[in-house]
């Protein structure tokens, strides 16, 4: 009787011990994380990237380029001493002469405009280099996110594979007891459990370290959700094609090149210059005015080097132009091409392989629990294996197709819009 007391009294101590542990481990969890897609994840890199900073640095260089582009040639003021010494009559300080004098020269043939705006192409380069700078960080941050999507989808799979095998574990216990297996079986299967936890151990930790490569981008923390059926979506539909980023920076280094162009042709025109000033005469101590001009001779042939090198690096661009647009298409279409066949091998995979592979473990596993002989433990184990892989195999595929999907959005110029955030921090 003081033994079923003590029993009872301790039944009760129990249950309300797991009772308040449940309450505290309830008031300990956290609130439910954010579910992170991937506009929200290039978002928060829109808003936080230090490359932003860098970008602005380039145009604010860029803008004074240009500021510095409408500065004129600058005037010179000087004084000229003159019979300082010598001999005879010119010994004397008091025959010095001295001449104050002031000089301008004037800029002809458009050559102050054509600085300016070969400054303003300049300008719209970097601006277009930037942009393409920014989309190939939003393409490593979408190749971080379906990194991070693998990385959660191979966890299940591994799950799966470790419950499966916990079960066969079980079955195989009751046959080497009742002698319909050896104990070598046994002890196979305590070994493919203990691999399948190490498996699950290194998903968890993939998965892990995938957040939080993710969330370096925006320099924040991995709390945060991530949607597995954005994963699973396969689909072949070509992103619309926009202005390409990298064709548009060609275009603006060939308008740069023509303003180049324009710019040392103005060279082949003579600037001329005047001077004005007062001179002293120390004998007698008389002053007089002094006037004078000057302009370079010879200046066409002097600047046809840099006019011939400027026409080349133009026509080179525009043939460059014309490469780069055939590489880009032709990019596009391979990889639409490659995701057809990746989502075309996913789909057999789920409708062929998959089942076919279910079926023969469900099959083998109901011999082996019924006691019959007519199936071994290496056949399930055969089955079960080809099972896991067709699964591994179609995390990989969907890995594989999203990432020719983010190089695909690159190319496109899919998400330019979010650029407008970038480009107005300055």
């Amino acid at each position: 009787m003081f033994f079923l007391y003590r029993a009872r009294f301790g039944a009760h101590v129990a249950r309300g011990a797991l009772l308040c542990g449940a309450a505290l481990l309830a008031a300990a969890q956290p609130a439910r994380a954010q579910n992170l897609d991937l506009n929200d994840a290039l978002s928060r890199v829109a808003t936080s990237d230090p490359a932003i900073a860098a970008n602005a640095a380039r145009l604010e260089a860029a803008d004074a380029a240009i500021m510095q582009a409408d500065v004129r040639p600058r005037d010179v003021v000087g004084v000229d001493f003159e019979e300082v010494a010598g001999t005879g009559p010119y010994s004397p300080l008091d025959r010095m002469q001295t001449t104050g004098w002031y000089e301008r020269t004037w800029e002809r043939g458009g050559k102050r405009q054509a600085r300016i705006a070969a400054a303003r192409a300049d300008t719209d380069v970097v601006a277009r280099q930037n942009r393409v700078r920014l989309l190939d960080r939003l393409a490593r941050v979408q190749a971080a996110w379906v990194e991070a999507l693998a990385a959660e989808a191979a966890i299940p799979v591994a799950e799966a594979r470790l419950a499966d095998l916990k079960r066969v574990e079980l079955d195989v216990v009751k046959r080497v007891t009742g002698a319909l297996d050896p104990w070598f079986a046994a002890e196979r299967a305590r070994t493919n459990v203990a691999q399948a936890e190490i498996a699950l151990d290194q998903a968890h930790q993939a998965a892990r370290i995938a957040r939080a490569n993710l969330a370096a981008w925006w320099s924040g923390t991995s709390d945060f959700s991530l949607d597995a059926a954005a994963f699973q979506q396969v689909g072949n539909a070509v992103p619309a094609a926009g202005t390409s980023a990298d064709l548009a920076v060609l275009t603006a280094e060939i308008a740069a090149a023509e303003a180049r162009v324009k710019l040392a042709e103005t060279g082949n025109v003579a600037d001329p210059g005047a001077r004005i000033g007062l001179r002293h005469f120390g004998d007698g101590n008389d002053f007089a005015l002094m006037a004078g001009g000057s302009i370079a001779l010879g200046t066409r042939a002097a600047n046809r080097g840099n006019v011939q090198r400027a026409e080349a690096e133009r026509r080179a661009l525009e043939a460059e132009v014309a490469v780069s647009r055939v590489e880009i298409d032709r990019e596009i279409d391979q990889l639409a091409a490659e995701r057809k066949l990746v989502a075309a091998e996913i789909g057999r995979i789920d409708g062929e392989v998959l089942p076919s592979a279910t079926r023969a473990v469900r099959l083998i596993a109901d011999g082996l629990a019924r006691g019959g002989t007519a199936f071994t433990f290496l056949e399930f184990n055969q089955a079960q294996t080809a099972a896991h892989d067709a699964r591994s195999r179609r995390v990989d595929l969907l890995r594989r197709f999203h990432l020719l999907g983010t190089r695909l959005d690159r190319l496109t110029g899919r998400h330019a819009p979010l650029l407008a955030n970038l480009e107005t921090i300055r």
